[in-house]
């Protein structure tokens, strides 16, 4: 699939001509973020800084809207109304990264005189008009652009590059910039403009945040918290083949799908069994193709769960053994999916013994050493990333372990071609987590004895010789922390 891309600046969405609409200037916000972006290949290091512009608008509760992307990794946002360059601080009060939303709020409330809080529309019909509002590449003046939708459907959302929501299309291209500006017809917000192709791959073509993603979003965090997306923990797959169909004793010719893997721990675990067959949820039938009717669309079936919350739960009418029956799940959010998605807002954790750098596998680090042209990525380390949840690695690694660098001393003799390796053990005890590594070397002895999975021989520090040591390679790496739990 072309990689989707998003934009921390906010510019025109190129769109077709039509009818005129009221401009909502009194609600637009231009938005400039310092930010440091964390470096996972020197973890102890504060990281770059950038600036970017993006665009948000103001919402109920003196609350400004826009991409959780705009304003990730922030250390100082300031915001400024349409027409007026006077810079206001604000800051994140809530932000969403599976869903690329989030809301700020500005420390002096006056600067809410004047605005408009704009109010949410529905989802548009297709091939119907919308209005996007904006600031080109940064500019400092409202730009106005319109277009057509083209298609309503599940599509990954780039941010986080691990989930998939509802999805808007429409006949554009999103260019750099585009980021946080609200899309509106009749008058109301239907979408919040985020990501779009690259010239290279598709023409024309961009992408809204609809507003059953935005207000589920605010459900969510009137509680003051944001509790992320949940699932139903499962595989599943269409059943379109007729044998396959017949095999399984189903007579309706479109529906169910056909239940796979199982994740333990999560919503379907003890409810569901692999070779279920899954006929209708909450009480809507389940086609063939895994899709069910839902306002008025046909929409793939996990729209139904990502329309709920934590705790709340779901009746699935299901065929076993050729027999129908019905289970009752309480949804929640399964912890292992968070490996292979994006960080933001935090900084990278690791642990320093003896120049040995110890780092949790997840994507931001697995990116950071693929860019590093002298490491060289374990085939390994690659399949425990790219099965971790298919292949339920993570039964038996909670949190995968890396030994990711070796920081050159007399005391890491001979450690070097071990980089890039899972740890397994450590002085006897099974390292399941990162925190597992720092009480591992906390432990008395004379060595330290550190087991890779994959490798005949383990290595071996000497303890007595560790703080004079660390000591030492801190100074000449210049290393401000030994760990970050």
């Amino acid at each position: 699939m072309p990689q989707l891309f998003r934009f921390c600046l906010l510019s025109s969405l190129a769109l077709a001509a039509a009818t005129a609409a009221p401009e909502p200037s009194a609600s637009m916000v231009r938005i400039s973020t310092t930010s440091q972006q964390p470096d996972y290949a020197v973890p102890w290091n504060p990281g770059s800084v950038v600036s970017g512009v993006g665009a948000g608008f103001v919402i109920s509760g003196k609350r400004i809207m826009t991409n959780a992307h705009v304003v990730s990794n922030a250390t100082f946002i300031t915001v400024a109304k349409e027409g007026d360059p006077t810079p206001w601080e604000a800051r994140v009060l809530h932000v969403a990264h599976d869903c690329d939303l989030a809301l700020l709020e500005v420390y002096d409330e006056t600067f809410f005189e004047g605005t408009k809080p704009l109010d949410f529309g529905g989802i548009p019909e297709l091939e119907s008009t919308v209005i996007a509002y904006g600031y080109p590449i940064g500019g400092d003046r409202l730009s106005v652009t319109r277009g057509i939708v083209s298609r309503i459907d599940f599509q990954p959302y780039s941010h986080s590059e691990v989930d998939s929501h509802l999805t808007i299309q429409i006949d554009a291209a999103i260019n750099p910039g585009n980021s946080g500006g609200p899309v509106m017809q009749d008058g109301k917000v239907v979408g919040v403009a985020f990501q779009g192709y690259s010239g290279a791959v598709a023409q024309n073509v961009g992408y809204m945040i609809p507003t059953p993603v935005v207000r589920r979003f605010l459900k969510d965090v009137e509680d003051g918290a944001y509790d992320r997306y949940m699932d139903l923990a499962a595989t599943y797959f269409p059943l379109l083949n007729p044998a396959q169909r017949e095999a399984l004793g189903l007579e309706d010719e479109d529906t169910g799908v056909l239940v796979g893997s199982i994740f333990d721990g999560g919503s379907s675990d003890g409810k569901l069994q692999s070779g279920d067959v899954i006929l209708a949820v909450d009480g809507r039938k389940v086609f063939a193709d895994g899709k069910i009717e839902l306002d008025g669309e046909r929409v793939e079936m996990a729209e139904i769960f990502e329309r709920k919350f934590k705790g709340d739960t779901v009746e699935l009418e299901i065929l076993r053994d050729g027999a129908k029956d019905k289970t009752t799940l309480e949804l929640d959010r399964p912890w292992p999916f968070e490996m292979q998605g994006r960080a933001y807002d935090r900084r990278p954790r690791f642990v320093l013994v003896g120049g040995l750098l110890f780092q949790p596998l997840n994507r931001d680090f697995l990116d950071a050493q693929r860019n590093d042209p002298q490491k060289k990525v374990d085939t390994r380390l690659r399949y425990f990333f790219d099965y971790y949840v298919t292949d339920h690695l993570y039964r038996e690694h909670p949190e995968v372990v890396v030994l990711s660098d070796v920081l050159k001393d007399p005391v890491n003799t001979y450690v070097e071609p071990f980089k890039g390796s899972i740890v397994d053990k450590i002085n006897g005890q099974d390292i399941r987590s990162l925190q597992d590594v720092a009480a591992a070397f906390s432990q008395p002895g004379e060595f330290h004895v550190i087991e890779l999975l994959g490798e005949g021989r383990p290595v071996i520090l000497d303890r007595a010789t560790l703080a004079e040591a660390g000591e030492r390679i801190k100074a000449r790496y210049r290393v401000i922390s030994e760990q970050n739990l």
